[in-house]
């Protein structure tokens, strides 16, 4: 029997890099996957990759309708969600004075009220006892040169992570924070402008981790993995660096 063996998981943005590794991770693990993502075509080629046990729905996690379509789909199957992770989101580049209202909105709508609202309608189809994981990033803490609204944003998950830890607790669901560093995924590739600078990018980043390269998706999966099965039942609140340990040293 697999960690997730008759559970239901649903993991928004899940049709590339983490969200994807980890969508086949639960499937593999034994979980029914409802997994996320804007674009159809995307959503579709997700779908099949995965396999079995999968239903894709299109949705943009910073309109509610799309949510409220998402767990209506769960509610339509009969079913009732053990592990939510909440892990749409981006963000892209810009300095204090390159920062617009329309970058602003954009990185907050997905990467806050996104998450938000993921969460609080998620709740009427939560199992006491589920496991609601968050995502976060190594930049909250960083100060990276033009990341700020997006180190901000995710600033704004470290602090959900706990409060809505402690408001649930009532009901034993418990609450964490995966918090990945240069993880090499079609995100990071997006922040440069072509294939030469997204190759400098990465070689930048892989040469700041103390382990000397990048992450790759499926590793921050057996992360996210770890805190929705039982093998975290005592952890909660918690965020669980998959960084290389360029936090950390």
């Amino acid at each position: 029997m697999g960690q997730l063996e008759g559970k239901t998981a649903v993991v928004t943005g899940g049709t590339s890099g983490i969200g994807l590794a980890t969508a086949q991770r639960f499937a593999a693990e034994g979980a029914y996957v409802f997994i996320t993502g804007r674009r159809q075509e995307a959503l579709a080629a997700a779908v099949e990759q995965i396999g079995a046990n999968v239903t894709g729905v299109r949705s943009d996690v910073s309109n509610l309708a799309d949510l409220d379509r998402l767990y209506a789909a769960v509610a339509d199957q009969g079913r009732r969600i053990d592990v939510l992770f909440a892990n749409a989101g981006g963000g892209s580049f810009a300095s204090l004075e390159e920062t617009t209202e329309q970058h602003f909105d954009t990185t907050f709508g997905s990467n806050v009220k996104g998450t938000l609202f993921t969460v609080q309608k998620a709740l009427p189809l939560l199992n006491d006892g589920a496991s609601v994981i968050l995502t976060g990033s190594t930049a909250s803490t960083k100060g990276g040169e033009a990341f700020g609204t997006y180190a901000a944003s995710k600033a704004s998950i470290r602090s959900f992570g706990r409060t809505w830890a402690n408001e649930l607790k009532g009901r034993a669901i418990r609450v964490n924070t995966v918090v990945p560093g240069p993880i090499d995924t079609p995100g990071i590739t997006g922040l440069a402008a072509d294939a030469e600078q997204a190759g400098e990018l990465k070689s930048y980043l892989a040469g700041q981790v103390p382990l000397g390269r990048m992450g790759d998706p499926a590793e921050a999966a057996s992360a996210v993995l770890f805190l929705a099965s039982d093998q975290s039942s005592f952890v909660t609140g918690t965020e669980l660096y998959v960084d290389g340990g360029i936090n950390q040293l």
